[in-house]
């Protein structure tokens, strides 16, 4: 009997066993079958989004194609994707101004007032004090008056703060727009958007800015004065580059949106109508965002991003280079493999379906993460998606992910600053300084060293030294200072 019950218990433990390895066998099954779908995801994607030097060039020449066609013709049906805005027509600061400046920069719904010396003899920019302050939507949705009033106002306070040496002479004051990715309310501010000095209703506009941000000014007692038209940020940053090289012949900026501005010849722009008296610079604001082109390494979840977008089928360029969207094309790939291959568990992580939750600071945090833990990953999953529990497989794969999104951004970023180098007919010629700013360029490292890669690539050890990229002078929207110091029209 005993004997009977001993082999009982041991087929039970056996059967027990047998089914403990096959449950072992299948598990295991499942999770490798699990990290290969990972991995032909990812590697598809890796793909589709390749920029080798050939592309590299194909998108830099259609760029100067685009770029060409555009200026020379303002009928949209013949032109190229881009708007080219002749956003600046005038002298741009020559180094040896000196003085203080007052400078405005509206940046979304945000407003930054700035206040800095210039000493002349190309000397550091010094002395700047800033204030940043929300718009009030009721002004954001108003008219240019509400605007301009709201804006002396709050300049009478920043001056009241932050005393200065009071002079007889009247003070300059610069006028800059960040580009934002979403459009602003329906008023003021959007009123003042991709408007080019060559349109007559859109100089209007300008022009009537100026006056009326003149006249607010005076009525709140204050001693400055706007002396050029409010631009896109970017062309306050070529202002700020030229004050310290006259090479400067272009800037880019790099942040939550993307645009970029050069310096381009009279004779090549045949729609300029000589609104401004022989012009000794003109600036044009290539609004690159828009640009198109097959040649452009677009992948499904570009295409899905597009397609769910406030702006189908236009920021083409923009949604593939910009701070506003990468971290959005990271959060579609990793959506895709944890519902085809449980990369964060079985259940569906819900903060990873919120649309744009992923932001450039987060992802530039994950994928700089050098820890042997990927710490930083884990702790950016829980912050931002929720995710209390991953593996160090998983998080690798989100490093592998953002690395991939962001080289191809940077890569882009650069064949577009070789193509603005091109049409100028400098690549082999002359030395030519770009200007870089933005969120991306300033404070995501790898972001910065694939762009700086790409352009060395593109060019080789005999052209690389033609172009060389510095970092936009006096900070964040210190550009409008340096407008402020042109002697205007």
């Amino acid at each position: 009997m005993i004997r009977k019950e001993v082999v009982v218990a041991v087929t039970a433990a056996t059967v027990t066993v047998v089914a403990v390895t096959v449950l072992m066998g299948r598990w295991i099954q499942t999770k490798e079958r699990r990290r290969k779908q990972t991995q032909r995801i990812l590697k598809k994607f890796a793909r589709e989004c390749a920029t080798p030097v050939s592309k590299l060039w194909a998108v830099a020449d259609a760029l100067v194609t685009d770029m060409t066609s555009s200026l020379a013709d303002a009928v949209a049906e013949t032109c190229g994707s881009l708007n080219m805005l002749v956003s600046f027509a005038g002298s741009f600061p020559s180094g040896d101004e000196k003085g203080v400046h007052y400078g405005v920069n509206v940046r979304g719904k945000e407003l930054l007032l700035l206040r800095g010396s210039l000493r002349g003899n190309e000397e550091p920019i010094s002395d700047v004090q800033t204030h940043e302050i929300p718009i009030p939507d009721d002004v954001l949705n108003g008219s240019l008056k509400e605007l301009c009033d709201f804006i002396s106002l709050e300049l009478v306070k920043f001056l009241a703060m932050n005393p200065g040496e009071e002079t007889e002479e009247a003070k300059n004051l610069g006028f800059t727009l960040t580009r934002s990715v979403e459009q602003i309310g329906s008023g003021s501010i959007l009123a003042l958007q991709r408007k080019s000095l060559v349109d007559d209703d859109d100089n209007k506009v300008l022009k009537e800015f100026v006056y009326g941000m003149n006249e607010s000014l005076e009525s709140h007692g204050l001693n400055i004065r706007m002396n050029t038209s409010l631009v896109d940020n970017t062309i306050g940053e070529l202002a700020g580059g030229r004050y310290y090289h006259k090479d400067t012949v272009a800037a880019v900026s790099l942040g939550m949106g993307t645009n970029a501005a050069y310096i381009e010849k009279a004779q090549e722009i045949s729609m300029w109508k000589s609104a401004i008296p022989e012009p000794k610079e003109i600036v044009v604001s290539t609004e690159w965002g828009d640009f198109k082109s097959c040649h452009l390494p677009i992948t499904e979840f570009d295409a899905s991003l597009d397609a769910e977008s406030l702006n189908p089928g236009n920021q083409v360029f923009e949604k593939m280079v910009s701070g506003g969207y990468l971290g959005e094309i990271v959060r579609r790939v990793l959506l895709r493999m944890s519902e085809e291959t449980a990369l964060f568990g079985d259940a569906l992580p819900p903060k990873l379906m919120i649309p744009y939750i992923l932001w450039p600071p987060d992802m530039a945090a994950m994928h700089q993460d050098i820890s042997e833990e990927r710490e930083i990953v884990n702790r950016k999953l829980k912050e931002v998606f929720g995710i209390l529990d991953s593996t160090l497989a998983a998080r690798e794969v989100v490093v592998e992910v953002c690395d991939v999104v962001a080289e191809r951004a940077a890569r882009l970023a650069g064949a577009g600053i070789v193509g603005i180098t091109k049409k100028l007919g400098r690549l082999e010629k002359k030395m030519s300084i770009v200007i870089v700013e933005g969120g991306l360029y300033d404070h995501y490292r790898i972001f910065r060293n694939y762009l700086h890669s790409s352009v060395w690539e593109m060019l080789g050890d005999e052209l690389s030294d033609h172009i060389v990229i510095e970092h936009s002078h006096g900070g964040s929207a210190a550009g409008s200072l340096f407008l402020a110091a042109c002697s205007g029209d």
